[in-house]
């Protein structure tokens, strides 16, 4: 019996040892995990924060980048330009466009004052091109003041139709032959004070009149040389009898009316309105609005007009020194 005894106790103590150690072990497993986990979530989290981190640093390096790139590529700003040395500027760019542009001429076809003073009336809001490819069936119709005053408005609508806004013109067209007729003797007179009288004639049709069929130094503020104008920096005006009044103060009376033709010149081929062919220019140096446009040498070559881009000018009967090609007669209907 107490063998027997003996040897039972044996395996249940063995039993006994081996779940204490099970217990213990569990135990140890139960408290080591959660110390396992929370060291894994923070070595995450740091490694989440170094890579934020990083990503914010890369992010700072990219707009630091960048900053210095814009400033490289953006123009360097001007310092203030004294009215001497806006003057000095404006005329030496009057010089240089007198070079570029020696044969620089009204871009509207006629023999006399009176087709000038109608080829500039019905020049508005239209080309020079239109206006002479409409005229020659104008004037053989209607040569002079007593012959326009006396048509039918409906075929002097007819007649100019193609330079459009059709029924304005012909009621100033009609207005203006009437006032020549009855207060001028049929003559287009020389004086600004009477010209701006006649209906649809303001200053600046005055002037076109007065430097080109009277010798008379004018200054012809156009959207093209209004535009130029502001962009040379002669004046910051958008009224037309203001930026004039500028201008006239900046050059000697004697160049006012070649130098119209010449910024107008350049405003038709160079300097255009949307896209100024900057790098083809013979001004830019002294240009402050350089960059506007395309500085791209080849790309602005491209952008040239008329003469300079090997096409044909604006009238049909061009002065004799024009480098040019006469411009095609309108197509028949």
């Amino acid at each position: 019996m107490g063998k027997t005894s003996a040897g039972a106790e044996a395996p249940a103590a063995e039993k006994a040892a081996g779940t204490k150690k099970a217990a213990a072990t569990k135990k140890a497993v139960a408290t080591t995990a959660p110390a396992a986990a929370k060291k894994t979530a923070t070595k995450a989290a740091a490694a989440k924060d170094t890579a934020a981190k990083k990503t914010a640093a890369k992010k700072t390096a990219a707009k630091k980048t960048a900053t210095k790139t814009a400033a490289k590529k953006a123009p360097a700003a001007r310092k203030p330009e004294s009215r001497v040395a806006m003057v000095r500027r404006a005329r030496r760019i009057n010089r240089e466009l007198a070079e570029l542009y020696p044969y620089a001429h009204p871009e509207l076809d006629f023999t006399n004052p009176f087709e000038l003073l109608v080829a500039t009336v019905l020049s508005a809001q239209t080309t020079d091109l239109r206006v002479n490819q409409t005229t020659p069936r104008l004037f053989a119709v209607c040569p002079t003041p007593e012959d326009m005053a006396a048509m039918a408005p409906e075929r002097l609508e007819e007649l100019i139709r193609p330079t459009g806004f059709f029924r304005a013109k012909t009621r100033s067209l009609l207005g203006l032959s009437a006032a020549l007729r009855d207060r001028f003797g049929g003559e287009v007179p020389g004086r600004l004070e009477d010209l701006v009288t006649l209906p649809g004639v303001g200053r600046k049709t005055a002037n076109v009149v007065l430097g080109n069929a009277f010798g008379v130094p004018g200054i012809t503020v156009d959207t093209h040389f209004g535009r130029l104008a502001r962009r040379f920096g002669w004046t910051t005006q958008e009224d037309a009898d203001k930026v004039e009044a500028d201008v006239a103060a900046i050059f000697p009376k004697s160049e006012w009316t070649m130098l119209s033709h010449r910024v107008v010149f350049h405003g038709r081929r160079v300097c255009h309105s949307r896209k100024p062919a900057c790098g083809a220019c013979p001004i830019a140096p002294l240009c402050p609005a350089y960059g506007e446009g395309e500085t791209d040498p080849e790309k602005a070559k491209k952008l040239l007009k008329y003469e300079l881009g090997g096409q044909p000018g604006q009238r049909l009967k061009p002065p004799a020194d024009y480098p040019g090609q006469p411009a095609p007669p309108m197509a028949a209907p």
